[in-house]
């Protein structure tokens, strides 16, 4: 599902680093599964790199709650732009988004969101993460993301 209208949460960051250097980065799901708040895990399920229609799964964690999703990746232009839908089975949860912008010293990068729960999904998948006010984790959560990425792309 392609991102409409206002996101539920974003934010960005300005990299020392390359775009293409970045997008590496943000599509190699084990360094992602590092840098990312809740995500302790990401594999392959169908495909084996970012491309529209490739599949991974990913397993999070918050506090002593865990739980999986199954992730469609929308889009995936090398250095601009790396999009998935999330799914907890079949019930859609949300659209996350990668924007890659260049800057003379680099790029910068806006991570959005975009929440998918149908309305009768939400305090399930709150009994399921322990996350009551989804919204204000993902603001929270990006924030921190970015700033991994940022550390870790420029280090090289």
């Amino acid at each position: 599902m392609a991102s409409q209208g206002l996101p539920a949460a974003s934010s960005d960051v300005t990299i020392d680093a390359p775009p293409a250097a970045v997008y590496s980065v943000i599509t190699d799901l084990s360094a992602m599964a590092e840098l990312a708040e809740e995500t302790v895990a990401m594999k392959w399920h169908r495909g084996d790199s970012a491309q529209p229609g490739a599949v991974f799964k990913g397993t999070n964690r918050s506090g002593k709650r865990s739980w999986t999703t199954t992730c469609t990746v929308t889009d995936a232009e090398p250095g601009r732009v790396f999009a998935f839908d999330v799914k907890s089975l079949v019930v859609p949860v949300a659209h996350w988004r990668y924007e890659i912008t260049p800057t003379e010293q680099g790029c910068t990068v806006t991570e959005s969101t975009w929440d998918r729960r149908p309305g009768w999904f939400r305090g399930i998948g709150e009994l399921a993460t322990g996350v009551r006010d989804r919204v204000s984790a993902n603001a929270d959560h990006i924030k921190a993301t970015l700033e991994r990425l940022k550390a870790y792309a420029e280090r090289g």
